[in-house]
């Protein structure tokens, strides 16, 4: 039933062509007005809650988020075990952290600032791109379409919203832990000043907000490398290796002036809001330079990522 064409020996099926040939015929091909197959929504394409539920359903994500939570009680447990005393009215904040609620919370930032918040962001954002480019699914998503700012701009949403997540989980559970264990009293500095609870809320509120805007630098610089690299784990290690560097450069005090343009310098300017007499300086500042960081890294995220070679 097979035929030769006389070149090379191929054999066709006449009939199996005829039929191909009606069917892409009877397939409709109407075209929009900007080009597009008649039916097709850019804005339809990755949604941002299927892209939500994706993430949030990957096994990094849940031990991420978890471990966190467990934070509060692993610190809880190292003051039982260790000697701590909970009427102490000075001294720094782990001195102070088992003095009320929200001196346990302040403790929590303190620990977690240099490393591991900096890490969960840098984890969130790095991974974004390079791990679809690492599975080689990155290349049938643009070919759905999605069209690139789009793909960008959701995968960026997503890990934004995930890293806030952790960020505000952390001074949440602390807070409650603090109150189960050290009680709803003031916060003490380490100056000495007594805030107040509510004043304490407020201001620890801040400070979360605070802490997020400040490690925005770490997702753009984090989603730069994960739109230059196909390696996950070399975006997220080049990000925390940068913030590493940074804290350590921040640290010689031979710079002088300089470290003011380190990304990290006021990391922990919100320690000037558990206070009664709260210095913005150091906070604007802060804000000003994550600002330019994150604007500029953001920046070079897109240009780069609208004109790579995606293969995989």
């Amino acid at each position: 039933m097979s035929e030769d064409n006389g070149s090379g020996g191929v054999h066709t099926d006449p009939a199996a062509l005829q039929e191909l040939s009606d069917l892409a015929t009877a397939e409709p091909a109407e075209v929009g007005p900007d080009g597009a197959v008649a039916g097709y929504r850019a804005d339809r394409t990755l949604r941002l809650g299927v892209e939500l539920k994706r993430q949030l359903r990957r096994r990094r994500t849940q031990l991420v988020l978890a471990f966190v939570a467990v934070l509060p009680f692993i610190l809880v447990v190292a003051f039982q075990i260790g000697q701590s005393s909970p009427n102490r009215r000075s001294g720094g904040f782990v001195d102070l952290a088992t003095a009320s609620a929200p001196n346990f919370v302040v403790l929590a930032f303190f620990v977690s600032g240099t490393f591991l918040l900096p890490m969960i962001v840098a984890l969130f954002f790095g991974d974004t791109i390079a791990s679809e480019s690492s599975w080689s699914s990155l290349k049938y998503l643009l070919a759905i379409p999605v069209p690139r700012h789009r793909l960008l701009r959701q995968k960026a949403a997503v890990s934004g919203l995930l890293s806030i997540a952790a960020l505000v989980l952390l001074p949440v559970v602390s807070l409650l832990v603090g109150i189960i264990w050290y009680g709803a009293g003031d916060a003490i500095s380490p100056t000495g000043d007594a805030v107040s609870f509510g004043d304490s809320l407020l201001a620890l509120l801040m400070s979360t907000v605070y802490i997020v805007v400040q490690l925005a630098w770490v997702a753009g610089l984090a989603l730069l490398l994960s739109v230059s690299t196909e390696a996950p784990l070399g975006a997220v290690g080049g990000t925390v290796l940068v913030a590493i560097l940074s804290q350590i450069l921040d640290q010689i005090t031979a710079l002088e002036g300089l470290r003011n343009y380190l990304p990290t310098h006021y990391s922990f300017a919100w320690i000037d809001l558990i206070s009664t007499d709260i210095d913005w300086t150091n906070l604007a500042s802060g804000v000003l330079s994550s600002v330019i960081y994150t604007t500029v890294f953001l920046l070079l995220a897109g240009r780069r990522f609208a004109r790579k070679d995606v293969t995989s």
